[in-house]
């Protein structure tokens, strides 16, 4: 299959429906309203929607049955990245090639935007209206969503993360709890909830349960590869950061070699998780061997 062009298919459905579904710049407050969407449309690779999307065609399901938990996944994930940015957290200035949010509306209007961002995902998430599943796998799902966001997911990889930084020695269980935690954690979500939407056995919610979370540590790894081997224009953010900054990564604890090897192992264990699917599982299988093959 073209994985490139399945990529960008799921990414123009998305990106129309996340237009529908965020207010316009035009409603008030516009400066709240302007600054979501300005990082929302920045651009990204809207990996874990397409992840969402992908799971739930793979057991069966369809993408209208899913995609407004797609959308409410990725203003979840932009959020973070408006948050991440922040002077008080990493301090970015560029963000997918572009100003990082606070530096277009300021530190204010950025922290509110991603506070705003976060809430809408829930307000979508629990909309009947856009609700095209049962209620129980509805639930299921912002439940998952929720705690895979939160101080026992997202957020907490993100603190120990910045707790761990310029520590002169941190060990593999640390860097694989934030990796699993910070980045991992909501790839898992977006496979299992478009898994569950999709109306997924028990079995097959748990192939793709192991798949999620080897795809979600793989990705972050590769990330942290990217950060010594990328350029900036490349990965749209300042190359070498995580070096200059201290950062608990797999490559300032395995070196670089070992890394990949890691990414490789991870990459191998997905496809072998999802070894009792049919073709519709192959745009899972392909976005498993993009994750370390990607250049930004």
């Amino acid at each position: 299959m073209d994985l490139k062009q399945y990529i960008k298919q799921c990414c123009v459905e998305v990106d129309a429906a996340l237009d529908r579904f965020l207010p316009p710049e035009t409603e008030l407050p516009a400066s709240l309203h302007s600054a979501m969407r300005y990082s929302v449309f920045a651009g990204g690779k809207r990996i874990r929607p397409v992840l969402m999307l992908a799971a739930c065609e793979a057991v069966g399901g369809n993408s209208e049955t899913v995609m407004p938990a797609a959308c409410a996944m990725e203003m979840i994930h932009t959020y973070s990245l408006i948050h991440d940015d922040l002077p008080a957290m990493d301090d970015d200035d560029f963000r997918r090639g572009r100003p990082t949010n606070h530096k277009v509306y300021g530190e204010a209007v950025a922290i509110l935007a991603g506070d705003a961002l976060l809430t809408e995902a829930f307000v979508l998430l629990s909309n009947p209206a856009f609700q095209k599943a049962d209620a129980g796998r509805t639930m299921a799902v912002i439940q998952e969503i929720a705690r895979c966001a939160g101080s026992h997911g997202m957020v907490g990889g993100q603190v120990v993360d910045m707790e761990s930084e310029g520590k002169a020695e941190i060990d593999l269980a640390t860097v694989q709890y934030i990796h699993t935690h910070k980045t991992g954690a909501l790839i898992k979500a977006a496979v299992k909830s478009g898994a569950i939407l999709g109306g997924a056995t028990e079995t097959q919610l748990a192939a793709l349960t192991t798949y999620g979370e080897a795809i979600g540590l793989a990705f972050q790894i590769a990330d942290d590869i990217l950060d010594i081997e990328g350029t900036t224009e490349e990965i749209g953010k300042d190359a070498g950061s995580d070096q200059a900054r201290g950062k608990a990564t797999y490559p300032a604890v395995m070196g670089l070699a070992d890394s990949k090897r890691r990414a490789a192992e991870l990459v191998e264990m997905a496809l072998n998780a999802l070894d009792s699917f049919d073709a519709k599982a192959e745009p899972l299988r392909e976005i498993a061997r993009y994750i370390i093959a990607r250049k930004s």
